[in-house]
């Protein structure tokens, strides 16, 4: 290729000819620059494809390229670099297989017509050679995106899918990639890989930006493992594949950590699955995912639906109802009265509905139905009776339980503060008989007042129960501060931090939006004892957390520290907490209850 200007240094200079004024003479340069690229040894080659890359990423549908020949460029240079190490490690040439496959994932993520070409191109092999791992975790991360992309088009899944290995491999990468990126980056900084450090900072920032990226990058390869995995899960032929017990286990907590906050995870690839009939079975038979799916339906996770919609399905299913039933119902029933989740506007309607079909499939003396669960089918379906007599009953009759119900929640209110938590328990029940079921502020307050006395008493599966059903009967749903927190409390005495987290946080953003003087905060301000909360669910929910205990903790004091650290600190927030809920929250507690 000639060159274009006689002040760079470098022949057929990529950037030159793209500042070719002739479109005709463009084209035909950069045709010949994708022809030639991979076969010449020149250095400075990874600059060209850096430049591809930010051309990518910042127009992913532009057609240009495409026609041009950029995925058989990017498809050679990424077997050349698979094939011929000393190229490999030439100058800065390390770079360019991760920047290729990058490059294909970019171009192939919103427009099927470039997937077909890529798929025509060649460029599925060399990408299932990097999820093997045949380079490092970094073009695995790059590879798996690539590929999941492709699998979403129907005119391009069965390329993908005609190399068998790619579920599998998916189906482990998803399962080891925390371990993965842990002991061979994260736990041993002064052995990390500097173009590993190079592409995760781009020079920006030491050991702890780097740390802090790498826990990014490994919950991205997690979580674009699982969506690639979620496309065959679409297809009732490869279930049998993705439902092993080992792998379903593992699912609930794929979460992909807050950095991930918009992707579904496990939790997404559980509501596929459970979304057929041949992979509801699986999902019955294992109780720890059942009882996952659970507290999943009665947290703030923002994919709270997908574990109810789980739940509904397995409900729904002759096959799998009396499996689930017993444990699924308590978890549903007080979910009865939610209004709005995710597209569904009548969510609570909806549920009652499956509860009472449940019953008659499966009969009310079937040996499967425990007599609780049964009866609080009856409870939950009698209270949507007593909603619709009431709206018959003269207005005088609803004032006069109105008044009771008070009278019967200061009651509470005093044998609360005079230490009788038992009895005011008592009372609250009580008042919520009386309490007519449109009063929804009032039994609000009754049960999130009934969870603090169930904390008190050390009964968190009650408290996260009541919690929840203040929260479902709150308008908006789910944004009551003090059920929240109460519920993050509960989940927290379980040992189940990533619910208790998600609970402190949202409390954290209700209370610096709440104009209630007892909880608003200053701005930027968070309550001390919900800080601790927060830092301790966060060291306990810990993306490498399981990885370190396995491999010995991190050998310096970047990023997360030891685990031992961990740990110590751990004891300290819980001897801190006590005393929080002799104080802080103490205080919290009376301002609702008077």
């Amino acid at each position: 290729m000639d060159k274009v200007s006689s002040d760079c240094p470098y022949p057929g200079c990529f950037f030159c000819v793209m500042k070719e004024g002739n479109p005709n003479k463009r084209r035909s340069s950069i045709i010949k620059f994708f022809r030639e690229l991979p076969s010449q040894d020149d250095d400075g080659q990874v600059l060209p494809i850096s430049g591809l890359w930010n051309t990518a990423m910042s127009h992913p549908n532009d057609p240009e390229f495409i026609d041009l020949g950029i995925f058989e460029c990017m498809s050679s240079l990424i077997w050349k670099g698979l094939k011929n190490r000393r190229w490999l490690s030439h100058d800065q040439n390390i770079y360019i297989p991760y920047y290729a496959a990058h490059i294909i994932g970019s171009y192939t993520m919103n427009m099927e017509e470039f997937a077909e070409s890529a798929v025509h191109a060649g460029i599925i092999p060399p990408l299932v050679e990097l999820l093997r791992g045949r380079l490092t975790w970094v073009e695995q991360r790059v590879a798996v995106r690539a590929l999941g992309h492709l699998a979403t088009y129907a005119s391009t899944f069965p390329a993908v899918a005609s190399h068998g290995e790619v579920l599998e491999l998916s189906i482990q990468l998803a399962m080891s990639s925390l371990e993965i990126v842990y002991s061979h980056f994260y736990q041993y900084p002064d052995r990390r890989l500097s173009y590993h450090c190079d592409l995760l900072t781009r020079g920006m920032g030491g050991v702890e930006m780097e740390s802090r990226k790498a826990e990014e990058w490994a919950s991205q390869l997690q979580c674009w493992s699982l969506q690639l995995i979620n496309c065959f899960a679409f297809k009732q032929e490869f279930l049998s594949v993705i439902c092993k017990p080992e792998f379903l286990i593992k699912l609930p907590s794929m979460w992909g950590g807050l950095v991930n906050e918009n992707s579904p995870a496990g939790i997404g690839l559980l509501r596929t699955i459970c979304h057929h009939k041949l992979g509801r079975g699986p999902v019955s038979g294992l109780p720890s995912v059942i009882e996952a799916l659970c507290s999943i339906a009665r947290s703030s996770d923002d994919w709270q639906y997908m574990a109810v919609d789980c739940l509904l399905w397995l409900l729904k299913d002759p096959s799998t109802c009396h499996k689930v039933i017993n444990k699924v119902t308590p978890v549903l029933v007080d979910l009865a009265e939610i209004s709005t989740l995710g597209d569904n506007k009548k969510l609570g309607d909806m549920i009652v509905c499956v509860l009472q079909e449940c019953i008659q499939t499966l009969g009310t003396g079937h040996s499967s139905i425990g007599s609780n669960a049964r009866k609080q089918i009856e409870e939950v379906t009698n209270s949507k009776q007593r909603l619709k007599w009431e709206k018959k009953v003269p207005k005088e009759d609803l004032h006069i339980k109105q008044a009771a119900t008070l009278v019967v929640k200061l009651e509470g209110n005093s044998l609360f503060s005079s230490g009788n938590i038992a009895g005011a328990a008592l009372k609250y029940t009580e008042a919520l008989a009386l309490c007519p079921m449109r009063s929804k502020k009032e039994r609000v307050v009754l049960y999130s007042n009934r969870a603090q006395c169930h904390l008190l008493l050390q009964q968190p599966l009650a408290a996260i129960s009541d919690a929840t059903r203040a929260l479902c009967v709150h308008s908006p749903p789910n944004r009551h501060a003090k059920s929240l927190w109460r519920r993050a409390q509960a989940y927290d005495m379980l040992g189940l931090s990533k619910e208790s987290l998600l609970d402190a946080i949202l409390f954290i953003n209700e209370c610096s939006q709440s104009n209630d003087p007892d909880l608003s905060v200053k701005p930027n301000k968070i309550p001390d004892y919900a800080e601790r909360m927060v830092k301790k669910q966060m060291r306990a929910a810990w993306l490498f957390r399981e990885a370190a205990e396995k491999h010995g903790g991190v050998h310096c004091n970047s990023g997360g520290g030891e685990v031992c650290d961990r740990e110590a600190d751990d004891s300290e927030w819980e001897t801190a907490s006590e005393s929080d809920i002799g104080n802080d929250d103490r205080e919290e507690k009376s301002n609702e209850v008077n």
